[in-house]
């Protein structure tokens, strides 16, 4: 592997763990942009090795025979390497690897999403302890820019919302679903062909992998711990074309979001809101145009205001271009003998449970068609505590069809509130319920 000649430098020893979509690209990336590496960094960039389940796997670049090593443990534990880039991905060995690295006084570049949101807190306390640097800007959002401006162009100010689409097989599957009228079975299948879709597609239609993002992305604005199981998650398989109608005759969109906000408890105290679900947004909201597998995440904070960040959240090259962002950035800590500023938890918030998040529902429910049905559920709303905003009625002979919006109430509130339509014997079936964001 070529490396540029700096005069009087010590090369630093890179491993790579994982060499599939974006190790692969990680490779090409370190092999095509050497001489410009060392001279941003001041050092020459050296690839020691890199890690694999199988040496004879096809890969996307070709790797140096003598690189390739399926003993991980060893190479992370190598007195060359300066640097361990973990793009494999999952719990384990990823997390023994990456805190072996640590304590052999290595640096750590990540783009581990599940790790970091179900225990970062031991790999944040390990880096410290080692004094060395944990970088991990490709773990959301693959190549956009958010993670580092949370910690540091923000760290001013006071964030306090962050609201994106942070999943890009979903995002496509419900463009879909709203440009040509798709339902989901065939959106998902249309992904899964084009391979924005895995052929197990859980992780992304379930909001696993957006659940873990939004942990990552609360605890970094809120300077809080904040795990993927705080994150009230709800997937998109549900979702029908109906919802995606009704969306539109609002003058909405469904999205599958990720939201953090900061709240205050039922004491005043300040805490921490994280949840993923799809909702309804107007179309003039700017998330409200994000199509096909792209991201996009929007920041409000007291003194910046809004502001947007979009482009690919997938794909080998733009994570691998997040990857090297963080690798540079490592590399010359370590040539200045200093390290980064480590994540930040000192306000030890509590995080909400949904059920005192306020919120607004938008519920479709079949009725009979007689009188006195709209006083009746507009009860039950009032009941709990609920205000409609607006109630839509469309006959259809002996039944008929009332799509309520309602005012912002607690989660809890609306949803016992859908709760008690569905023993009215008025009520013949809720056939909808979805959250709308973006409009109060």
């Amino acid at each position: 592997m070529a490396s540029a000649s700096v005069p009087g430098a010590r090369p630093l020893g890179v491993a790579l763990l994982g060499c599939g979509v974006v190790g692969s690209q990680v490779v090409r990336l370190l092999e095509e942009q050497a001489d410009d590496l060392a001279a941003r960094i001041g050092a020459p960039v050296v690839l020691r090795g890199v890690a694999v389940r199988r040496l004879d796997a096809p890969r996307e670049v070709d790797v140096p025979a003598e690189l390739l090593t399926t003993d991980g443990p060893a190479l992370v534990a190598r007195d060359d390497v300066d640097i361990v880039v973990e793009v494999i991905g999952g719990i384990e060995p990823a997390r023994t690897l990456i805190l072996s690295a640590l304590e052999n006084g290595a640096s750590v570049v990540t783009a581990n999403k599940a790790l970091l949101a179900e225990d970062g807190a031991t790999l944040f306390e390990a880096a410290e302890k080692a004094g060395r640097d944990l970088y991990y800007e490709a773990a959301v959002a693959g190549a956009i820019p958010i993670l580092r401006p949370l910690r540091d162009s923000l760290a001013g100010d006071r964030v306090t919302k962050v609201i994106g689409i942070v999943n890009g097989t979903t995002n496509y599957i419900l463009d879909k679903m709203d440009t040509y009228g798709a339902g989901f079975a065939e959106a998902l299948a249309e992904a899964q062909e084009l391979g924005y879709a895995e052929a197990d597609p859980t992780a992304d239609v379930e909001a696993f992998d957006a659940a873990a993002k939004a942990a990552i992305l609360a605890s970094l604005a809120f300077h809080t711990r904040v795990t993927g199981s705080d994150v009230h998650r709800e997937g998109i398989s549900d979702v029908t074309a109906a919802d995606v109608a009704s969306a539109k005759d609002m003058g909405c969109v469904v999205k599958l979001l990720a939201i953090a906000e900061l709240k205050h408890d039922a004491d005043g105290q300040s805490a921490v809101s994280a949840r993923v679900h799809p909702a309804m947004i107007p179309r003039e909201h700017p998330l409200a145009s994000v199509r096909d597998a792209y991201n996009a995440v929007f920041v409000e904070s007291e003194a910046a205001g809004q502001l947007m960040f979009y482009g690919r959240g997938a794909g080998g090259a733009p994570t691998a271009s997040a990857v090297l962002g963080d690798l540079v950035t490592v590399a010359r800590n370590l040539v200045a003998g200093t390290k980064g500023v480590a994540a930040s938890a000192y306000a030890a918030r509590a995080v909400l449970p949904m059920g005192e998040t306020l919120t607004r529902y938008h519920v479709a429910i079949d009725v009979d068609d007689r009188a006195g049905v709209l006083s009746a559920v507009a009860l039950a709303f009032a009941e709990h505590g609920v205000s409609i905003q607006t109630v839509r009625q469309e006959g259809r002979g002996a039944d008929a069809q009332l799509v309520v919006v309602s005012h912002t109430a607690t989660d809890a509130q609306l949803s016992a509130t859908v709760e008690r339509l569905r023993t009215m014997d008025i009520v013949r079936d809720v056939t909808s319920v979805m959250r709308v964001e973006g409009e109060e």
